[in-house]
């Protein structure tokens, strides 16, 4: 269940700097996060997808690491990605 290429561009154009801007952390954890919401409901519906499971908890994993990366490098980028992204209550 990957995202399209649609997809993917509207979000490196949403959240990067310029369109081909695919390595800034704003990117990455909004690529991500389209990931683990299209995951998500796969997980409720087949609650024994061991190998989907252990794939997801490798993008939160990740995510997370690129949380805690903006947060050290610019508290300002990480508060407005989260906003935007809803991911933090």
């Amino acid at each position: 269940m990957p995202i399209t290429k649609e997809q993917k561009t509207e979000i490196i154009t949403k959240h990067g700097k310029s369109a081909t801007d695919t390595g800034s952390p704003e990117v990455q954890i909004a690529i991500l996060t389209a990931h683990i919401n299209m995951l998500s409901p796969h997980l409720v519906s087949h609650k024994k997808d061991n190998h989907s499971r252990a794939g997801l908890l490798k993008l939160v994993g990740k995510r997370r690491r690129l949380l805690e990366y903006l947060v050290k490098k610019d508290i300002s980028r990480y508060r407005k990605i989260i906003q935007e992204l809803d991911i933090r209550k």
